[in-house]
């Protein structure tokens, strides 16, 4: 495995499993209908994997300020600043289709 990929990778089990000297919060996601399970969710602007496996599986955060990232193709994408101090997060997840 090339090291670009195997350092995305790293980080991306990373911020799954929560790994860190930090400590780690959970961010829990809620899908509104109509949103694709396919997205494609970012942390810090690194790949963590597909909407639907991430919001079955959650992911822990190291503490600080993280920017959230969900977007597919044909969709508005939602991009928002988190910010995990010790207490779980419960983020909701809506993307819109794009008009014609």
């Amino acid at each position: 495995m090339r090291a670009s990929r195997l350092a995305t990778f790293t980080l991306a089990a990373c911020a799954l499993a929560g790994c860190g000297l930090r400590s780690a919060v959970s961010v829990a996601f809620a899908l509104d209908k109509g949103t694709p399970r396919d997205a494609s969710v970012f942390v810090d602007e690194e790949f963590i994997g597909l909407l639907g496996y991430v919001a079955a599986h959650g992911v822990r955060l190291p503490e600080g300020e993280h920017r959230l990232t969900v977007e597919r193709d044909g969709y508005f994408p939602l991009d928002q600043i988190l910010i995990s101090d010790r207490e779980p997060i419960a983020l909701r997840v809506r993307l819109t289709p794009i008009p014609d």
